[in-house]
């Protein structure tokens, strides 16, 4: 319902900043620019979702050997402790957790093509949850198979927590922003390196927060105390290896280990199977259409939100914000440093592709070592694109009403900005 109103907002929003760049500034060719940007963000969709084939029917191919071969069920019991706390509508070993670490271990090592697959099969799993306790209820309550039908189109509390923690964008090693200060000519490429693992964590942890308190979920329990305190501490351990690299170092340290432990993984899962006796190669191919199947789901949603977005843009709408944003922050007596880098900020739950461009836009601009170009390297590790992500991952199990997913989802951004922008300030400014 919410996704709705947002995606109708866009168009009306776009309309009334056409009629201004029209009527006011004499921009005539402002509503073919908007035609033209709904057919080349129809195509990008696309071509996102035909990108995506490949790596879906490979990943979700690996994970059909995983369950087979048990390893799905051996992350979960693993992981039970923690996941019945964090999630605790999914039953105690169930291969959704699975699923969910997996997908949270590859956003955490940069790992996008495969964080993607992984995170459809957890909704995958998440939903066959909620289809069976919705038919439960339904039976108990004497609902209709209609309404039971409707809830099943209903986001589940395991499925927002699981959206917030991806939107939130926890990232250990950003690798490819660092390729792109690097190609931009920063002295240092690595010197965000420490920023954006501070403000990500922080709007992980806030996104946690936030999905509890709509939950209900007591943080305080030891096992969760226990995890949150030792992520602390793993992020305050990365850090220090990490500032003891040079760059050459750090880029070849990070980038070994991200390839190594994603191998590891499609190792260890062939090796489980082969030693259950699974027939892996016909497992794959059984996983491998499922994720064909996936990919053609997601491409009407995909159009759906790249189109609103990208026409949104192209109204000048973007500018008419950012431009307001600076002459409110100027009167209120504040350094406006930052604004220049709020474009990234704001179109990254937008668009992943669309908030690159605008931080590589604003390292061209005003140079990668600019303190603009360095917080906005800071604003696209910080946190996840989220509407994509909620288009996609809901739209491929057909879910329509997100409850307080995307409240969730924004407000984690909202602290990943501002602990963005405080942080450059402490670093940079």
């Amino acid at each position: 319902m919410v996704l709705n109103y947002i995606w109708v907002a866009f168009f009306l929003l776009a309309f009334v900043c056409a009629l201004i760049q029209c009527f006011f500034f004499g921009n005539t060719g402002i509503f073919a620019d908007i035609i033209n940007s709904t057919f080349d963000n129809s195509k990008t969709a696309f071509e996102i979702s035909l990108g995506l084939t490949g790596v879906l029917s490979l990943w979700m191919g690996v994970m059909k050997i995983g369950e087979k071969g048990g390893m799905v069920n051996l992350l979960s019991r693993a992981l039970s402790p923690l996941f019945t706390r964090l999630f605790p509508d999914i039953p105690k070993g169930h291969p959704a957790t699975g699923h969910i670490f997996m997908n949270i271990a590859a956003n955490m090592l940069g790992l996008d093509n495969a964080a993607t697959p992984l995170g459809l099969k957890a909704m995958e799993s998440m939903q066959e949850l909620n289809k069976s306790r919705n038919e439960e209820l339904g039976m108990r309550n004497g609902m209709t198979k209609e309404q039971i039908e409707e809830r099943n189109t209903w986001a589940s509390n395991p499925m927002i927590m699981f959206l917030v923690l991806n939107t939130s964008g926890l990232t250990i090693i950003p690798v490819s922003i660092m390729v792109y200060r690097a190609q931009l000519g920063a002295a240092q490429p690595t010197d965000i390196f420490v920023p954006i693992l501070l403000a990500t964590f922080v709007a992980t942890l806030a996104g946690i927060i936030i999905v509890s308190l709509y939950q209900k979920i007591n943080l305080l329990q030891p096992v969760l105390l226990g995890v949150l305190g030792g992520l602390c501490a793993l992020v305050a351990g990365i850090i220090w290896g990490f500032s003891k690299m040079d760059k050459e170092t750090m880029d070849v340290v990070s980038s070994l280990a991200a390839n190594v432990i994603l191998f590891g993984i499609i190792l260890s899962f062939i090796i489980a199977g082969v030693r259950k006796k699974v027939n892996v190669y016909e497992a794959f191919i059984e996983g491998a259409k499922d994720g064909f199947a996936t990919a053609v789901r997601v491409i009407p949603y995909l159009v759906a939100i790249l189109v609103a977005i990208g026409v949104f843009r192209a109204s000048g709408g973007m500018d008419l914000l950012i431009d307001g944003i600076n002459w409110s922050v100027a009167a209120l007596g504040f350094n406006t440093d930052f604004v220049a880098a709020l474009p990234t900020a704001i179109m990254k739950p937008l668009s992943g592709s669309g908030a690159r461009g605008m931080m590589v836009d604003t390292m061209t601009t005003y140079g990668a070592d600019s303190f603009a170009g360095r917080l906005s390297c800071i604003f696209q590790g910080s946190t996840d694109t989220t509407f994509y992500i909620l288009a996609v991952y809901f739209g491929s199990v057909g879910i329509k009403n997100t409850r307080h997913a995307v409240t969730c989802g924004l407000l984690a951004d909202l602290a990943g900005v501002i602990a963005a922008i405080a942080i450059a300030y402490m670093f940079f400014g």
